[in-house]
């Protein structure tokens, strides 16, 4: 079982390592995504470990008083299909619930078909679909982080 650790900041160099070279196994942008967060408020990291070394993350960061993105997020391939990704989403909804946001948004693409799944499963609508600048068919999904309440 992975332990699951989290930081309202960025984590030390050695998470962070970890967290960038799965990153870039899947995204390909690594060089981008830390100086990126570094501009982003109230970022949170939740990382997966197992034998001390990250095998999933998600990170979020705020978009107004009551509105929180979860911006990306990857599972070492081995390790899916194991419920990584879910406890890794979970806890950061329980995180940003906490800290009082209302609402939690997300991106997606056609091709991440896993995890829009895994999204709409853990309570995500789908809000909007549209063409970003490069011309690549994004879809956007919000979950309302307050019980029996629609999307706001």
């Amino acid at each position: 079982m992975p332990q699951i650790h989290h930081y309202w900041r960025i984590p030390d160099e050695q998470v962070m390592d970890g967290i960038l070279q799965l990153h870039n196994e899947v995204f390909e942008n690594a060089d981008e995504l830390l100086e990126k967060a570094a501009k982003r408020p109230n970022i949170l990291f939740v990382a997966a470990t197992e034998q001390n070394k990250i095998i999933g993350y998600k990170i979020g960061y705020e978009l107004s008083a009551d509105r929180y993105y979860s911006w990306y997020g990857a599972v070492q391939t081995e390790f899916r299909g194991k419920g990584i990704a879910s406890m890794l989403m979970e806890l950061q909804h329980c995180l940003v619930m906490e800290a009082g946001y209302k609402a939690i948004e997300t991106k997606t693409r056609n091709k991440w078909r896993n995890m829009l799944i895994l999204n709409i499963k853990h309570g995500f609508d789908i809000t909007e679909t549209f063409y970003d600048d490069e011309g690549i068919h994004r879809i956007t999904l919000v979950k309302s982080l307050i019980e029996n309440k629609e999307v706001i």
